[in-house]
């Protein structure tokens, strides 16, 4: 057997090395209140959970982070000082809504705070605790649109999404497919949160996903999938009806909501509801030529108004303010969560179904008659159901684009072609349809410096693979199937 090499024999080596640890230990002072303090310091240090950019009316941005820390994160800017981030609202547990959509709703959670701050003029860059954000542009050439992005759970319906599987619920591989688009802004046009109920017993496809509208299922249905792309550009968000104050309000105005933090817009007073339910509209600027007008349609209902009914007052008074809004440039494009007009989906695909919401064209009309809308408004687009579909008209009515298929359990079979002279809603005639039940997300993409008011919508699959394109210009959309 051979010996192996040592210069003395190994059990000494092992003498060596205790001995050497003894001595060093016992010439090694002993720590310090100071030095207790600095380690538990760096300990409790807590990176926030996440960190987005809101785009607010005008060209207005806001940058927020949601952390679990004690204080606010700082934020570092581009050739400016950090700074300590605002609070925006502090972390809290609301009691259970009675009037809740769903019977076993139970108290809401909110264990982060908000935090925020604005961007400074002329400021390219912000960092908050190693989260780098992009910066807002004046100039907006591509944009990236979705809606309808949260995994179902919901008993009353029996509707329970496999949100366990990212191919049941791709809303994750969205993100990452819509993120390599490198956009100049993000859309999301409503329904954001969909995880009302307790999964049941036995379902393997949802089992011990977080579920209620505390911040866990906030996080979990929007804040960890969304993560790419909440890096990848500003947002503005459109308020949706799983948004309204019954539902997931609360967070909705502590996490998304452009505005300032009010108590009595909260969702947190349900005798405050009538005003919480109807935010004011605002425009979003994209260039010298062209805007977005955003529509809060949280609370209409799928029946028509009467002028005595709350509803049909707000939503005229919000309209008239679009109508103002939409004097400033000669493009817009209205965002709101319902659409006008849209086929929805039915079990006889020969068979035509109004999709436009009923409440809010009861409403408009009376105002635009001929359009529902004002003259400047290029297209309307919106979310809700949970398909894509393109719809352009022989009538004055803008076109019409419903992205609702990026991650919501999809709905129903729709009809693949509309017969000529088709109407949606008395005198609006279909003169172009498209439409996808696919999972996916939409570009918008300026074709000139914007003068004309041309864009391209292009639809995609979850992977990123283009479907449909679709040139919009003088209040018309023109498809045309991907590679044709």
């Amino acid at each position: 057997m051979r010996t192996p090499h040592h210069s003395r024999p190994l059990w000494t080596e092992w003498l060596f090395i205790v001995m050497s640890v003894t001595l060093a230990s016992s010439l090694t002072p002993p720590a310090t209140a100071a030095d207790v303090a600095s380690v538990a310091s760096v300990a409790s240090v807590v990176a926030p959970d996440a960190v987005f950019t809101v785009q607010a009316e005008g060209q207005r941005a806001i940058v927020r982070a949601l952390t679990r820390a004690d204080s606010c994160p700082s934020i570092s800017w581009s050739g400016k000082p950090s700074e300590v981030m605002s609070l925006r609202v502090p972390a809290a547990t609301q009691p259970a809504r009675q009037e809740a959509i769903q019977a076993d709703s139970k108290p809401a959670v909110f264990d982060v705070r908000t935090c925020e701050a604005t961007w400074p003029q002329g400021v390219y860059s912000a960092s908050v605790d190693g989260t780098t954000l992009a910066a807002p542009r004046a100039d907006i050439k591509r944009i990236v649109i979705i809606a309808d992005t949260g995994c179902r759970m919901k008993a009353s319906e029996n509707a329970f999404q496999d949100c366990n599987d990212p191919a049941k619920w791709p809303f994750a591989k969205v993100a990452q497919s819509a993120a390599a688009k490198h956009p100049d802004l993000v859309i999301h046009i409503g329904d954001i949160h969909y995880r009302e109920s307790p999964c049941p017993a036995g379902n393997a496809g949802c089992a011990h996903v977080a579920w209620g509208y505390g911040y866990d299922a906030w996080q979990a249905d929007f804040f960890k999938p969304a993560a790419p792309l909440l890096a990848a550009a500003p947002w503005v968000l459109v308020r949706g009806n799983h948004e309204s104050c019954a539902r997931a309000g609360q967070g909705w105005f502590r996490f998304m909501d452009a505005q300032p933090w009010s108590e009595a817009r909260s969702c947190n007073q349900p005798k405050l509801d009538t005003d919480a339910d109807y935010s004011q509209p605002y425009a979003v600027s994209l260039s010298p030529f062209a805007q977005l007008l955003i529509f809060d349609s949280s609370k209409t209902s799928g029946k028509p108004y009467g002028p005595k009914d709350l509803a049909f007052s707000q939503y005229q008074a919000n309209m008239q303010v679009v109508q103002e809004l939409a004097l400033q440039k000669p493009h817009s494009f209205f965002m709101s969560h319902h659409p006008l007009l849209a086929v929805a989906p039915s079990k006889n695909t020969r068979q035509l179904k109004n999709g436009g919401n009923l409440g809010l064209t009861s409403v408009f009309e009376t105002l635009h008659p001929e359009r529902l809308l004002p003259d400047g408004i290029d297209a309307s687009m919106h979310g809700h159901l949970h398909f894509f579909e393109a719809i352009s008209f022989k009538t004055a009515h803008p076109a019409s684009i419903i992205m609702g298929n990026a991650g919501s359990a999809n709905e129903g079979t729709l009809a693949t072609a509309l017969a000529p002279g088709e109407k949606l809603h008395a005198n609006a005639v279909v003169e172009d349809y498209v439409a996808s039940a696919e999972y996916g997300f939409a570009t918008l993409d300026r074709v000139d410096g914007g003068e004309t008011g041309e864009w391209l919508l292009t639809e995609f699959d979850t992977d990123g693979k283009a479907v449909f394109l679709c040139k919009i210009k003088n209040s018309k959309s023109q498809c045309t199937k991907a590679g044709l």
